[in-house]
């Protein structure tokens, strides 16, 4: 039987085959084939299953719209374009987004991203980056690399502009050697609604962690992948050309609910580049746990990071039934009226005792 392959393993080898030589394509690709049978194991306990279609998008594109069928809704300057999805031209002022309509309902799952950021900006003249999401709400624009601030759910920021390093600059302050990042920079943040996204400072009061990732106006192909399995968030670039994984992020006791939608977004300020998305592919990642695995690891409705403190928000009030408006108003009403009666009571024997003292 063929030695199985993992997910990223084998979308590598995929990609070295289609770079081969004519005369060696073909019997790679029969060796890749083969490899490829029935689920594939990707680690102790773990099994990968097949793609998730309805969480998938590739060339051409099918199923992107703005209808209620479409698997895909764009949002804002985003447009399709027959080799990516542009989420925001090289172009001042723009924003836009790319979002699933179908809501997530997988355990452990793996995000594969192939995505391109080039324009004619020079060095830290370009500008702003692109978003992945995956959050409770979806097509809600904001300031948030094109979505909106406070969200709630996971966020995976690819950030080419460094806000904080420029405002030091101008104010003539200079970073300590082991505080400075190297821009285009990946980070990761998870919020329950609470926390704002602090671009003066890049994110970094509220990061997971990151990493540098030289990204921008590159001739071969750039990926990104997010792994989130056991509650264990994993985040790693292929963007050296060499078909390798690079460790970014890996993250424990991430918590993370189930039934939240996959996106992508992307905006630009006074600096622009172009930011295209050129797949989204899913892919569900079965995983044996034991009974106490399964206790610990019950469905939550609320982001988290074990660890970490994040501040609580505060839920708000459900609405009044017409009933309980009724018997509240009633209730306040007998109130008053009970309570001006003992005021009359109270006031006319003060007056019986006033005239008693004056006489």
């Amino acid at each position: 039987m063929a030695a199985t392959l993992g997910p990223l393993r084998w979308w590598q080898q995929w990609r070295r085959c289609l770079s081969a030589p004519d005369g060696s394509r073909m019997l790679l690709l029969l060796l890749l084939l083969g490899s490829r049978q029935g689920p594939q194991q990707v680690g102790a306990g773990q099994t990968f299953e097949y793609l998730k279609r309805e969480h998938s998008l590739s060339k051409p594109y099918q199923g992107v719209g703005t209808g209620s069928s479409s698997l895909w809704n764009l949002m804002g300057n985003a447009m399709v374009m027959t080799q990516y999805i542009r989420l925001t031209p090289d172009m001042q002022s723009k924003q836009g987004a790319l979002w699933n309509r179908v809501p997530c309902f997988l355990r452990d799952w793996e995000l594969q991203v192939h995505f391109k950021i080039h324009g004619q900006g020079k060095k830290n003249l370009h500008g702003d980056g692109l978003a992945i999401w995956y959050t409770k709400d979806r097509m809600q624009p904001g300031p948030v690399f094109g979505n909106m601030d406070k969200f709630v759910g996971l966020g995976v920021f690819v950030d080419t502009y460094p806000n904080e390093e420029k405002q030091q600059e101008a104010q003539k302050r200079r970073y300590s050697p082991g505080v400075q990042r190297v821009f285009p920079y990946i980070s990761a943040m998870v919020n329950n609604g609470s926390l704002s996204y602090d671009h003066e400072r890049d994110g970094r009061p509220t990061e997971l962690g990151g990493c540098t990732a030289i990204v921008r106006n590159l001739h071969y192909d750039t990926f990104l992948v997010i792994r989130y399995v056991k509650r264990h968030l994993t985040i790693m670039m292929d963007i050296d050309g060499k078909h390798e994984w690079r460790d970014c992020i890996e993250v424990p006791g991430v918590r993370l609910p189930r039934g939240y939608y996959f996106g992508t977004s992307s905006i630009t300020g006074d600096l622009s580049d172009n930011h295209d998305v050129i797949s989204l592919k899913l892919f569900e990642l079965t995983v044996e746990r034991t009974p106490e695995e399964e206790k610990l690891h019950r469905d939550v409705f609320l982001p988290s990071v074990d660890n970490m403190k994040l501040p609580e928000m505060t839920a708000p009030l459900p609405p009044l039934s017409g009933l309980a408006l009724f018997l509240i108003v009633f209730f306040s009403l007998v109130f008053s009226v009970f309570a001006i009666v003992i005021g009359i009571i109270l006031y006319n024997k003060w007056q019986e005792q006033s005239r008693k003292r004056f006489y």
